[in-house]
This record gives structure tokens, sequence and C-alpha cells, in this order.
């Protein structure tokens, strides 16, 4: 079972459907929510490369000071309402009777914050990355590839259905990602009534094939059965096959720069990042 799960909030306006997620997921395995915001320091705020004087340096750091505290008093009163509507109990000493949430706050840049604290969570989620208004690549990126850790990555302003969850659809092509995740996302597999593992082609030579997954997720007494498909962009194939299973979460390994170097996730990756319009959980 999950038992603490890690949403980082900015003030960009995606923190309610982010909670949503996290929210259901906590119900499901009684697991505790950290709720964790960014402040910036006010050395941040200073105009790069520009001389200023002690006075005007001053009254930058306390205006800079004074939005922070707004900011957080706003969050903190979103935050009691929303846990309020989504049933959660604020406290900073959970016990895993029930679904929890704190709220908590740190001074620094959003990738280091979520360094910190997502290394020792079970899962980390985020909202689906903004490319208009440059929001949340950061995020994604430092959840993926500096907690070694899963994050769920959810879209903005969506719905969640009581059934979040139920059904999970995992993509399995033998790769060392896709097995890392695997073992990452038990606890996900293991509290879903229903799990589809999903390949494109014949995967990776000499490696476990998707019937040798479902006979470890058997082992830990999951059932699983295989869907087979064939597909151009296996990336966006996952997405849709993951609708026509009945599937509410897509379970994927994630390839880095180094792995694939045209994009910045990797090919597949990147599709999913881009195009996904159903919450995906991935790791590295």
């Amino acid at each position: 079972m999950l038992a603490r799960i890690l949403v980082p909030v900015r003030g960009d306006g995606m923190g309610e459907t982010v909670l949503a997620h996290a929210a259901s997921l906590a119900h499901r395995h009684r697991a505790h929510i950290i709720v964790a915001h960014c402040r910036a320091r006010p050395e941040d705020m200073m105009p790069q490369g520009l001389s200023l004087p002690s006075f005007a340096r001053a009254n930058i750091v306390a205006q800079a000071a004074e939005l922070a505290n707004q900011e957080e008093t706003a969050l903190r009163e979103a935050l009691h309402k929303m846990a309020g509507a989504l049933d959660l109990n604020e406290t900073d000493r959970p016990d895993g009777s029930h679904a929890s949430v704190q709220f908590i706050e740190e001074f620094g840049r959003m990738a280091d914050v979520i360094k910190h604290n997502g290394r020792l969570a079970d899962l980390i989620v985020v909202a689906k990355p903004d490319r208009d208004r440059n929001l949340g690549t950061n995020a994604l990126k430092s959840g993926l590839f500096q907690t070694g850790r899963p994050i769920l990555m959810c879209q903005p302003h969506a719905a969640v259905g009581p059934q979040f969850g139920a059904h999970v659809a995992v993509a399995w092509n033998g790769s060392l990602e896709a097995a890392r995740t695997v073992a990452l996302t038990l606890d996900l597999a293991s509290a879903a009534e229903k799990v589809t593992v999903l390949t494109a082609g014949r995967g990776e030579h000499h490696t476990a094939s998707p019937e040798d997954l479902v006979d470890y997720y058997r082992l830990r007494g999951i059932t699983a059965e295989v869907h087979r498909f064939e597909a151009r962009n296996p990336g966006l194939a996952l997405l849709d096959k993951t609708v026509e299973a009945g599937a509410s979460l897509l379970i994927m390994g994630a390839y880095g720069q180094s792995h694939e170097r045209e994009t910045l996730f990797g090919g597949n990756t990147q599709s999913v990042v881009d195009k996904a319009n159903i919450p995906v959980v991935m790791g590295h």
C-alpha cells in the first residue's frame, strides 16, 4: 500500500486537480499526502546583472516577502477547503487509519523541493506540463530523474472518477525502465481490481515477455492479462489502448535524454507527455 504521496505546488492554479488525484489514491491506500509549497528566496527575486543601492534591494526583499506571505496564506486556506471537500484529515502525525494531508513550505527552487521530499515518497503527483506557459516541465523532470520514485502526471482541470486506480494498464517492452517501473508501482497494481499489460510488437530480444510479467504479478497475488497491439508510434498508441481497455491509469517506464536524444524525455515518452489525456504514472 502507498503510505506517503508528495504533491508539490507553486500557486499556478493546478493544485486542485493534482490534490484531487492524490486524494483518490490516498483513500484507496489510506495514505498521507504532503503538499509542499516552493517559496522563492528573496535573493532569487533580484534583477540579474543590475547594481542596486541598498535601500532599493531592501524594498525588493520586503515586497517579495510580502507577496510570498500572501501566496502562502491563500494556499493554506485553499488547502483547508479542499481537504474538507476531499475528506482528508489534516495532520502532521498520520496513523494510517484514514487518508490525511499536511502542508509544508520550503525555500528554494521547485526542482530542489521535489528532490528533497520526493526521495522518501511512494508517489509524486504533478500536473501535465504546460508548454505554452512554460510551466511544469522542471517539476516533471526533477520527479523522474532526481528522486528514483514513480511520478503521476495528471491532466489539468480533469475530474477524478470514483474508480480512479481500480483498473490500471501497464506498458511492457522488457526494457530496464519498464522493469524498474513495475517494481516501483507494485502497490498501485496490488490495490487495483484489474491489471492489463499492454505490449507493442515483440519487445526487446532476450528479455522477459509480457507473459513472464503476468507470472511475476501472480507471485505477488496480482491477476493480470496481456493485450498485444501493433503501432508505428507506440507512445501514442499506449494512450489509446489504455482507454480502449477501460483502464483509468497508465503505468509506463520513462526514457531520458541519454537513451533517446532526439527529444527531452525520449521519443515515446515525449509523445505521452505531450499528448496524454489520461493520468500516467512514469518511472525511470
